[in-house]
């Protein structure tokens, strides 16, 4: 059985939160939310790590998944939109600065 969950418009890139859904991905519930939890990457970590904790709790919403032998099986990593702001430079010019967005989805399934 497969359950998932998901998270949009994260104010992070999708290329660090890449970084960090490679590592989890493929490994077991408990070693992925230790791994997230002593990450260097604060920010991002705590984001996926909230993400992995609302997967868990759909899965034990269920009732018929046993959460200890759940396996990370999926971690997507998409774009969403762009913020686009302005900085004011010399002569009047301006420089765009980009936002970038993320959205991510987890899925997990049994061992």
């Amino acid at each position: 059985m497969q359950v998932s969950a998901k998270l949009s418009f994260v104010r992070i890139t999708p290329r660090k939160m890449g970084l960090l859904a490679d590592q989890i991905r493929g490994k077991g519930i408990n070693e992925a939310l230790t791994y997230l939890k002593f990450s260097p990457r604060k920010r991002t970590a705590g984001m996926l790590y909230k993400l992995l904790k609302s997967a868990v709790a759909n899965a034990d919403q269920k009732g018929t998944v046993d959460v200890d032998t759940l396996v990370v099986k999926q971690v997507l990593v998409g774009q969403g939109p762009t913020l686009k702001r302005f900085r004011p430079r010399a002569k009047g010019s301006a420089f765009r600065i980009n936002k970038k967005t993320s959205h991510v989805s987890v899925t997990l399934s049994e061992r």
